[in-house]
């Protein structure tokens, strides 16, 4: 992986610097990318969005510089520096500017005044658009996790991605045969667009991360080296991390096309991806609204091409009903029914009331779906644990929950890669006069 500057420059049209550093990044003179912006709008625009710069270089003639465009830099973390003469027109450090330099500077200056107010940004532009290791034809599973607000649904998602770590069976493969007997390599990957695995696994670092990785896809394929580069280890449960986006508004920046071949990639990389997803999937059919299309945009993604999507859920009666909501939206999006999972988290110890949420669920998911009984595999009760302890000190989590989930997860992916699937009746072509006529000419009364 390497690092550089990613600079946002904007000057007035022919002012000498803004071409000179332009050719410098372009012939790699100075080890930056420059994104070159035509007004303070655009700035304003591109600071706001997905990626992270590690400089604004202006000039002083733009009109409209001011306390608060330096301010809005400063709280993206994105340091300015002036380009102003030698007799400064404003006391630009006490703007908020991060340094000041005269317009005739030269590379080695620059490269001074970066290294002590910039930082470098970690990318993912690669050398080479060479594939990740795994042979052609071996992607990797890929399991979606998904439930309301407060049903614990990104913790359960670690404690999948635990468990299949841990696991040592074999997988199966999307044909039916077994796959390799070894411990699988696992990948979760926050694709949520209010993204809480930072939070869970204390991250200190929050670059790069899922902004970065797609950054990267919408000009190129990383290689599977400098992809992996990009994820953090988690010794202590076995697994990778992907982290999420680092503001829920940086959505704006992705790209369908981009998210797509992100996905492709990470199935690529890793035996098995866990998925921490949001489960909103309106597009512009339901609402009309384009930018609500892209606001879901990850979660849209996901779901079509999940082996399985867990919908976590709470067994109160709003939990329930939360729960087969997300259940019949999911079938309604386009996902099949047998690939969906509802788990309800924190789940009653009495058989009893178990059984009572699983009769409920089958029966008011398969009302609400428009389905027939026993489409929707049954639920899944995982009981009340509090992982809190586990969480705070970065440990593996303890007990049954992992491999719970873990050996489920697998005996479920199992099942289906044996099932075959489901025969539609294709329409049959019918031969003029070969039905019988529909009305009958009765006889006319007397």
């Amino acid at each position: 992986m390497g690092e550089r500057y990613v600079l946002l420059g904007v000057a007035p049209a022919r002012a000498p610097w803004f071409g000179q550093v332009a050719a410098w990044a372009s012939s790699a003179t100075l080890p930056a990318e420059f994104v070159r912006c035509v007004s303070l709008d655009e700035v304003a625009a591109r600071l706001d969005g997905s990626r992270a710069f590690s400089a604004l270089l202006v000039d002083a003639e733009m009109p409209g510089l001011d306390r608060d465009l330096l301010g809005h830099a400063r709280r993206t973390r994105c340091p300015v520096v002036v380009l102003d003469g030698p007799e400064p027109r404003r006391d630009w450090l006490a703007l908020g500017a991060a340094a000041v330099v005269a317009p005739n500077f030269s590379r080695d200056e620059l490269l001074e005044v970066l290294a002590d107010v910039a930082m470098r940004v970690p990318t993912a532009t690669f050398r080479s658009p060479t594939p990740p290791p795994r042979a052609s034809g071996d992607q990797g599973r890929l399991i979606a996790v998904t439930g309301p607000g407060g049903t614990g649904a990104s913790v359960l998602a670690i404690a999948l991605a635990q468990g299949l770590a841990a696991s040592e069976g074999q997988l199966v493969a999307a044909d039916g045969s077994p796959g390799p007997s070894r411990r699988p390599s696992v990948l979760l990957a926050d694709l949520c667009r209010v993204a809480d695995q930072a939070m869970y696994h204390d991250a200190q670092v929050l670059i790069p991360g899922l902004q970065e990785v797609i950054e990267a896809h919408r000009t190129t394929r990383p290689s599977g080296q400098a992809l992996l580069a990009q994820t953090f280890d988690v010794p202590a449960r076995g697994y990778r991390l992907l982290l999420g986006l680092r503001r829920s508004r940086h959505w704006v920046g992705l790209r369908e096309r981009a998210v797509d071949a992100t996905l492709d990639s990470l199935q690529w990389l890793a035996d098995i991806v866990v998925a921490d997803v949001e489960c909103d999937t309106e597009g512009e059919t339901e609402t009309g609204s384009l930018d609500v299309q892209d606001r879901n945009l990850l979660a849209r993604q996901t779901f079509p091409r999940a082996d399985l999507v867990l919908v976590v859920g709470e067994p109160s009666m709003k939990g329930t009903m939360a729960m087969v909501r997300i259940l019949a939206d999911l079938v309604s999006y386009g996902v099949e029914p047998e690939r969906l999972v509802p788990v309800t988290n924190r789940s009653p110890r009495s058989p009893r009331r178990r059984a009572e949420v699983t009769s409920a669920v089958a029966e008011l998911a398969a009302s609400a779906a428009g389905l027939r009984p026993g489409r929707i595999p049954p639920v899944l009760h995982v009981p009340d644990r509090d992982p809190e302890p586990a969480l705070r000190d970065g440990v593996a989590l303890s007990g049954a929950l992992p491999r719970t989930l873990a050996s489920a997860t697998v005996s479920l992916i199992a099942r289906r890669a044996t099932t075959p699937p489901r025969v539609v009746p294709e329409p049959v072509p019918v031969a003029p006069g070969s039905l019988a006529p529909l009305i009958t000419e009765e006889p006319p009364s007397t």
